[in-house]
């Protein structure tokens, strides 16, 4: 199993630079950071930071979005950094939340996210696509490598990660709903005439490691609050009981009420107290090291290549630390 470390570009960079290079000592392959404009830092120039100060480290959005940036500028992007740093991106990519409604702006349609996969694939790779009915290509690539990974949590998106992307993120880590989901993702891309193998499953979560619980999950709640909304998207959508949307998945928000975007992603997040220790427990790592190890071995078996770790909580060294001292290496024996 891979593990990546997901963090929000917050001020000053040389921290997040730091945090990564901190992760990767510790066994952890990937780099992985919000992008949303307005809220944080642009992460692309910090990307630049953080591959040259590591040697293996793949890093990428968790995740871009179709609508901030055109789809030629996002390609161009990830190519430069892939020419000068040995084709070691990954173009995490979703119809976009925070970035695309703090600007006040709706996230992208499902058609649109399709069509962004292909064509930042095609034009990162070196080839020609249509954009916008045009032709067009990216002349100076040459032997760039682009895998495009899609975030999806309903039917519909489901579907697209697993016809089109060359990996699926879910942003969640309980066990029945991620086999549910990457049920769904692979038998999408059996029909799609794929391989389902070839699609990479990457769970991403918050993972706190403590003794003390009631701490962790304080330091966590902001999640469910987060995925809420996600789910409340698929809620108006579907109905709030749809065969098409697990009701473990849905059942949680009755109680939400708005969501500010100010605390998006942070601790003591004040548009989260809806969200119960039992949807804290299910969707996170909490708990002392051996918890940890259990439960990914349960994702393990379930199909998920990678844990993606967000980590973004008052002990974010120690977590890492405690990923590459005990269960990172228990995984990888």
């Amino acid at each position: 199993m891979d593990f990546g470390l997901v963090l929000q570009t917050d001020p000053p960079a040389s921290a997040v630079v730091g945090l990564m290079r901190r992760a990767e000592r510790n066994g952890f392959r990937y780099g992985w950071t919000f992008d949303s404009a307005v809220l944080w830092q642009e992460p692309f120039v910090i990307y630049s930071r953080i591959l040259e100060h590591t040697t293996k480290l793949t890093v990428g959005p968790m995740v871009t979005n179709p609508g901030t940036r055109t789809l030629e500028v996002t390609a161009s992007t990830f190519a430069t950094l892939n020419e000068m740093y040995g084709n070691r991106t990954v173009c995490g990519i979703g119809r976009g939340d925070s970035a695309m409604r703090v600007a006040g702006r709706s996230p992208n349609t499902l058609a649109r996210l399709g069509e962004a996969i292909d064509v930042i694939r095609d034009l990162a790779e070196g080839r020609e696509t249509a954009v916008e009915g045009r032709p067009l290509r990216i002349p100076w690539v040459r032997g760039g490598k682009l895998p495009v990974w899609m975030a999806a949590y309903g039917p519909k998106a489901l579907a697209l990660a697993g016809q089109k992307a060359d990996g699926f993120i879910l942003q969640l880590a309980d066990l029945y709903l991620t086999e549910y989901m990457v049920k769904a993702v692979r038998t999408a891309a059996a029909d799609a005439g794929r391989d389902p193998a070839s699609v990479t499953v990457c769970v991403a979560a918050p993972a706190y490691v403590s003794d003390d619980l009631a701490h962790a999950r304080e330091q966590c709640r902001w999640f469910g609050g987060m995925v809420g909304n996600h789910v409340a998207d698929l809620v108006s959508r579907y109905g709030e009981h749809s065969d098409l949307v697990p009701e473990a998945l849905t059942a949680y928000i009755k109680g939400r009420h708005g969501y500010d975007y100010s605390h998006h992603g942070r601790a003591g997040n004040p548009s989260t107290d809806f969200v119960p220790d039992e949807i804290v427990d299910r969707f996170c790592l909490l708990g002392p090291a051996e918890a940890h190890i259990e439960k990914l071995q349960a994702l393990r078996d379930l199909g998920v290549d990678q844990f993606a770790l967000y980590n973004m909580h008052d002990a974010k060294e120690t977590t890492i630390d405690a990923y590459g001292a005990e269960i990172i290496p228990a995984l990888n024996r």
